[in-house]
């Protein structure tokens, strides 16, 4: 019988279960694959905030940049450089096992090739290396991923939507300063080139339809030959409710991810840092109630809801625009000023005050107004 048990290791979940360990919780983390960190499913750039928010060493850092180069599908590039670090590029199989390492030390039980097959009150079926086991629980923290097993089982929804994703690592002479966004590289989301240091970049791009076409396309500035080529999916909108029944859903499992972006792992450890205050209140005081896990809803919510709800109104209405429309809005960003305040307020993980504070310049003005063009036109169709 476990305190708390986990379902997945990645960094939302290596994250909860170190807390839930550090708080004295007996622990045990559940993960599908034989290797922690595999498959690789992410673009692997996070913010400063983010990588703190990991709580490991640097080693997994391969390149840090500044800021980002924004490339139309006319014209020359908008520069946006900080002239100092805004985010690193990681090995993501090295930080997940150092994070998964960290929650070990802290006293994690870990079971790999393992998976939860269905739930029986407070019990987990499990199904993996070591046959068939019902293993007790008093509390399930669900950070199985965007595809989670855990939050079907249960009936707690799922995101509002999914992309598919799919990236190159190539060997090609990019500015290892900066990350290069290419809006028009898929209509839906957008492509990007990461600089991950010794002469290599990531290429890769997320949306709906024809990814492997656009990644080709897209791909012919970059392509020095393919070194790697990694596939996934992004879950945006996050559903109803995020726990019941002992249970509590983060990360990806809970469309966690930062829709102006596609970031997710940012908000999955800071949801995983509310659940296990949650969980540690909980056996604690022995109730398990929804009505006693809804305050994990509530923590959340008040710590980035509002990031997610601004986020997802801005995708909303980047799907209505034409490239001539994106154009419009990157010739708009232009101005000094602007580029300044992005510089000096903009943050990764919380573009809601930098969208604030832009709000009262007229060039901004002209922006939203085509951004308000383009989210009518998305509501209507």
């Amino acid at each position: 019988m476990y305190d708390v048990i986990v379902v997945g290791a990645g960094p939302s979940g290596s994250a909860a279960a170190r807390m839930c360990a550090e708080a004295g919780l007996r622990t045990l983390c559940i993960e599908e694959h034989g290797t922690i960190g595999h498959p690789v499913q992410c673009a692997g750039l996070l913010s400063i905030a983010a990588f703190s928010e990991c709580r490991v060493s640097s080693r997994s850092i391969l390149n840090t940049v500044a800021g980002a180069r924004f490339i139309p599908s006319e014209g020359e590039p908008l520069v946006i450089d900080a002239g100092e670090p805004k985010a690193h590029v990681v090995d993501r199989c090295a930080l997940d096992t150092e994070m998964a390492v960290a929650a070990a030390k802290a006293g994690t039980e870990f079971r790999l090739k393992t998976s939860v097959t269905s739930l029986k009150g407070n019990c987990a079926v499990t199904k993996g290396i070591g046959g068939r086991e019902e293993i007790g629980f008093s509390i399930l923290i669900a950070a199985d991923g965007v595809r989670s097993s855990v939050a079907r089982m249960l009936g707690l929804g799922r995101a509002g939507c999914f992309l598919g994703g799919l990236q190159a690592e190539v060997r090609c002479p990019v500015d290892p300063r900066l990350v290069e966004i290419h809006p028009h590289a898929s209509p839906e989301f957008f492509g990007w080139v990461i600089p991950s240091g010794n002469g290599r970049a990531r290429v890769g791009l997320c949306g709906e339809g024809d990814l492997r076409k656009r990644l080709a396309d897209l791909l012919r500035s970059y392509d020095g030959g393919v070194l790697q080529l990694v596939s996934g999916a992004l879950p945006l909108g996050v559903p109803n409710r995020t726990y019941g029944s002992r249970a509590l859903i983060v990360g990806d499992a809970a469309g966690m991810v930062k829709p102006t972006s596609g970031g997710g792992i940012y908000t999955g450890v800071r949801a995983a840092r509310h659940a296990a205050a949650v969980a540690a209140d909980c056996c604690g005081k022995g109730s398990f109630r929804d009505s006693d896990l809804a305050r994990y809803e509530k923590m959340w919510k008040e710590d980035f809801g509002r990031e997610l709800s601004v986020g997802m109104a801005l995708y909303r209405a980047r799907r209505g625009l034409s490239p001539a429309e994106i154009d419009d809005i990157i010739s708009a960003l232009r101005d000094p000023d602007i580029v300044r305040e992005i510089v000096e307020h903009g943050d990764m993980d919380r573009p809601a005050a930098l969208v604030r504070r832009l709000g009262t310049n007229p060039r901004v003005i002209r922006a939203a107004g085509i951004l308000l063009r383009g989210g009518l036109r998305a509501f209507i169709t």
